[in-house]
This record gives C-alpha cells, sequence and structure tokens, in this order.
C-alpha cells in the first residue's frame, strides 16, 4: 500500500481501495523509509536505485529527482488526513464526543500504518520549495481547524488558540508512533494511543490555580 493510500485508507480505504500498485509506487514508498531512516541528505537517487533494483535512467523516468520523491510523498498524504477528517466531523452531526472519537481512530490509523512518513514530516518539511510546503502547510492548517472545532463545543468558553494547543498536543502522542518499539502489538498500542489521546482532549481545561508560598 502507497502512503497516499495509507493515508486515505484510514478513513475506510474507499480512494486508491483496490488500485494496483505500480512500480512508481514501490520506488517511492522505499524512498520514503531512506529519507525516514537515513535523513534526506543521507540518500542519494543512486541508493534508492539500488533498493529499489532500477537503474538510473529508469529512476528520472518516474521522478525528477529526490526533491519530486519528497513532494510525491507529502503532499497527498496532507490532503488525505484533511479528507479524511472531514468526513468523519460530518458523520456524526450534533455528537461533538462521537466526531472526536472518530477523528482520533483516524488519526490513530492513520499514524500507526505511516511511521516513516510522520518521520518526514517532521524532520524534512523544510527540504521542498516553497509552493508545496506552503501548500501543505495550508492542508495542515485546515485539518487542525477541524479539530479545533469540536474541541471549543465539547469546551465552551475554550478560545481557539488553547483548542489549537490542545490539538498539536493530541497529533504530538498520535504521532509518536516512529518513535515506538515493537515489544507492545499494533492493536494494544492503538488502544493506549486512542485512550491516552481522548484522556488528555476530555480533561477539564479551567486555568489551574497556584496558591503562592
Amino acid at each position: 500500500m502507497t502512503v497516499e493510500q495509507q493515508a486515505r485508507g484510514a478513513n475506510g480505504g474507499t480512494a486508491g481501495a483496490g488500485r494496483r500498485r505500480s512500480r512508481k509506487d514501490e520506488i517511492l514508498e522505499i524512498a520514503v523509509g531512506l529519507f525516514a531512516s537515513r535523513g534526506y541528505h543521507g540518500v542519494s537517487m543512486d541508493d534508492i536505485g539500488a533498493a529499489a533494483g532500477v537503474t538510473g535512467p529508469a529512476l528520472y523516468h518516474h521522478f525528477a529527482g529526490k526533491e519530486a520523491m519528497l513532494v510525491a510523498a507529502l503532499v497527498p498524504v496532507s490532503e488525505g488526513l484533511l479528507d479524511g477528517g472531514r468526513q468523519r466531523s460530518a458523520a456524526h452531526p450534533g455528537d461533538p464526543r462521537a466526531v472526536l472519537e472518530s477523528l482520533i481512530d483516524f488519526h490513530v490509523e492513520f499514524a500507526l500504518a505511516n511511521p516513516a512518513v510522520i518521520a518526514l514530516h517532521l524532520h524534512e518539511l523544510d527540504r521542498l520549495p516553497e509552493e508545496p510546503r506552503r501548500r501543505i502547510r495550508r492542508l495542515q492548517r485546515l485539518y487542525v481547524e477541524e479539530w479545533v472545532t469540536v474541541l471549543t463545543v465539547l469546551h465552551p468558553g475554550l478560545p481557539d488558540g488553547a483548542a489549537r494547543v490542545l490539538a498539536h498536543a493530541a497529533f504530538g502522542l498520535m504521532n509518536s508512533t516512529p518513535f515506538l518499539g515493537g515489544e507492545v502489538d499494533r492493536r494494544r498500542r492503538a488502544e493506549l494511543l486512542r485512550g491516552a489521546t481522548l484522556a488528555a482532549l476530555l480533561a477539564p481545561t479551567e486555568p489551574a490555580h497556584i496558591s503562592g508560598g
């Protein structure tokens, strides 16, 4: 499954379901894994070609270079997250708790399926040219707003800015997958991530009163 299909597949697998993997898909997945493990500058096109079993000319037939691979990996994933988040939000009208739980399920499944892509977002996004980087940032902001909308309903009086803090804290929990070991099986990891994120986002948000000594 490609990174794009994984992002959309967390939303039920509608987009890209049944789509046959192409050689380009396979090369991109190999490149993403290498970028995530070695860093963007630690990987050459020759490294990618060797890992994929593709000669130089054939590799450039699919991608103009590493930068094009990074764009192809990150833009569709950001689009898939936004599309999936919007669908989850619209699926439970009038039930913000159900919306939040659905958003958490969606993002946890994405995070567990895509640790290498998350690592790229964390460490390599600034390698992109300005236009695709700005596009990804815009898609990310719109995705965050899906979470902000439901959080401000669940916590009446919570300012949007504070809700964004909570949303980004939740992403920090869920996007920890690149750093998780394999000692806990995938299903249990999903349960722990869902539970911790839901508890964090439903916790009281009133300012703490700290008495002076």
